[in-house]
């Protein structure tokens, strides 16, 4: 099941190397919501993993984006300890708004002449 959800970059950490084949990098959004006229501040840690690491380069602290994501859980045992951790993997992320420049834009989407939408002829294919 996917999620997303809008906030600002507030740390980008650096990549982690878990293993020989794995690789790790952690980011956090500051998200606001209006709970009965007060503004709640939540702030929000995401992962990416492997070739996704890199995609968090083209974005800066103080960005507004969009976060795609999935929900992961696993369990681990360790000298009869159960113990569950819970993973926001991004696989996604939109540039809304940004600090210093245009970055990465989603395809542009145009209605044809039938009122459907097409996507903007920019297509490497």
């Amino acid at each position: 099941m996917a999620f997303d959800l809008t906030g600002k970059i507030v740390s980008k950490s650096e990549t982690v190397q878990r293993s020989a084949t794995f690789k790790t990098r952690e980011f956090v959004i500051e998200t606001n919501e209006d709970i009965n006229g007060r503004t709640i501040t939540n702030f929000v840690k995401f992962q990416t993993v492997q070739d996704r690491t890199a995609v968090l380069d083209r974005f800066n602290i103080g960005d507004t984006v969009k976060v795609h994501f999935n929900i992961k859980g696993s369990r681990w045992e360790k000298n009869g300890q159960v113990n569950y951790i819970t993973n926001l993997d991004a696989w996604r992320i939109e540039q809304l708004s940004m600090a210093s420049g245009p970055i990465d834009k989603s395809p542009s989407f145009t209605p044809d002449s039938e009122g459907q939408q097409s996507i903007a002829d920019d297509l490497p294919f």
